[in-house]
């Protein structure tokens, strides 16, 4: 069953009439029925790329925060894994499933979700941050014109980029809050003791400056790139479905070349996950260069070269498979929430659902 439009309807509040072309919003064809990507009265309504971010799950819609609300609540015990096993280098590498189990023998029943409000916070605003940055830089730009892919993803990459800048140090704080009363196998970790998000804020900056606020800024930045690689991994896999048989792709062909381009950029990634999350939780010495950016990439190697020696390859990669669940659970959750409210949605609007034939 694919989303139709009723020919005929308009739409309400003078918005212009929707495209009639039969093919579900996932599909890409190059035209979208969300109603807010129009571009002026009477133009067929094209897709954004943050519509196409937003199926892969990367960034959940800024008109549907719920849904990205939903999805970290539902899976913030994952995070919570994925964090520890990252930070506590001592902490044995197992299941996801074991490692909750251990923490709620050893913290309690409510320990996996540890500073959810900090992370609810810091999720909300940098949404927020990232989309008006977005529609702003578009708008300045295009200046009427049609986008394309190339020019949304450099707009993209831009957002990106002033939206680590701008939240980083509410990431700090969330991701101390998060890891606050913790049993850890390190012993050289270090407690804190904050008792909210402006006292952490508060007490960062006293004791160890306000540059602190912005550790782990560095491989953040590189992060921007993620959607890139996954893009470029799921056109690949597009083309090659495609090979010699030009067709448009089904609800679940899309849904899993989907899943796995998220799922490959996410592990190419990773590392420097880690490494971000070992300095927004500060448990290393920032590097004394009068640069900044030289100091952040000798932290960076300097990192990296320490877990490898310490743990191997894999010791880069411990978490992983607690980070790949919540990313595919919650691309599978963003769709089902997307499925509901849309239907809602649209039979309210007086919009039918109609099955379409191929």
């Amino acid at each position: 069953m694919d989303w139709q439009w009723e020919p005929g309807l308009w739409w309400p509040f003078g918005l212009p009439k929707p495209c009639l072309h039969p093919v579900a919003w996932w599909q890409w064809c190059g035209r979208c029925p969300c109603w807010d990507c129009s571009r002026a009265r009477g133009q067929e309504l094209w897709m954004d790329w943050t519509c196409f971010r937003n199926a892969l799950g990367k960034k959940p819609c800024a008109k549907q925060p719920e849904g990205s609300v939903t999805a970290m609540t539902v899976f913030f015990p994952l995070d919570t894994a994925r964090l520890r096993l990252q930070v506590d280098e001592n902490r044995k590498a197992s299941s996801t499933p074991a490692i909750l189990a251990e923490i709620i023998k050893e913290e309690g029943l409510l320990a996996p979700f540890r500073g959810w409000f900090p992370v609810i916070c810091s999720l909300c605003c940098s949404n927020f941050v990232y989309f008006y940055c977005f529609h702003s830089l578009k708008a300045t730009w295009l200046k009427g014109q049609r986008s394309t892919t190339g020019r949304d993803l450099i707009i993209g990459i831009a957002a990106g980029v002033v939206n680590v800048l701008v939240t980083t140090p509410l990431w700090v704080v969330n991701t101390r809050l998060k890891l606050q009363g913790a049993k850890f196998r390190n012993t050289d970790i270090h407690p804190t003791h904050y008792t909210g998000i402006l006292d952490a804020l508060v007490q960062i900056m006293q004791r160890e400056g306000v540059s602190a606020l912005w550790n782990g800024t560095f491989p953040s930045l590189l992060l921007v790139l993620n959607p890139a690689v996954q893009f470029m991994i799921y056109e690949g896999l597009k083309r090659q479905l495609r090979r010699g048989v030009p067709r448009e792709l089904s609800s679940l062909e899309v849904f899993l070349i989907g899943a796995v381009a998220k799922a490959i950029a996410t592990t190419a990634t990773y590392p420097l996950q880690t490494v971000q999350s070992v300095l927004r939780f500060s448990q290393c010495r920032q590097q004394g260069d009068r640069s900044w950016l030289l100091g952040s990439l000798k932290s960076v190697v300097y990192l990296l070269s320490s877990r490898i020696r310490k743990h191997g390859i894999m010791g880069l990669f411990k978490g992983l498979e607690a980070k790949l669940l919540q990313t595919i659970l919650t691309a599978a959750l963003m769709f089902l929430l997307y499925e509901k409210i849309a239907a809602g949605t649209f039979h309210i609007m007086g919009v039918k659902r109609a099955t379409v034939s191929r």
